[in-house]
């Protein structure tokens, strides 16, 4: 069994408040766990309206599944959020 595990950081510049920030993120996070299964919260800076950090669990038998699996959930991500990418940290355990 393997465990792959990935940080998200996106950093969206126009947001002003808490509330805006929220609506962004659980609309994220809800699309992303629909389409991959994958398990999935807000991990760092929930009060620091700018910045969003999602963390992501996935469990397979192939390092390679996860690495692949993991890689789509990062490009749908990219692309269904108006914000920036800063960094993503991957780990396969």
């Amino acid at each position: 069994m393997f465990i792959g595990t990935l940080k998200i950081t996106f950093r969206a510049s126009w947001v002003h408040s808490l509330k805006e920030k929220r609506m962004i993120v659980q609309s994220l996070i809800s699309k992303t766990r629909n389409t991959f299964n994958v398990s999935i919260h807000e991990v760092e800076n929930m009060d620091r309206h700018q910045w969003i950090v999602i963390g992501i669990a996935l469990v397979s038998n192939s390092p390679r599944e996860l690495n692949h699996t993991l890689d789509k959930v990062l490009q749908f991500m990219e692309a269904h959020t108006e914000a920036e990418l800063i960094a993503s940290e991957l780990e396969i355990l």
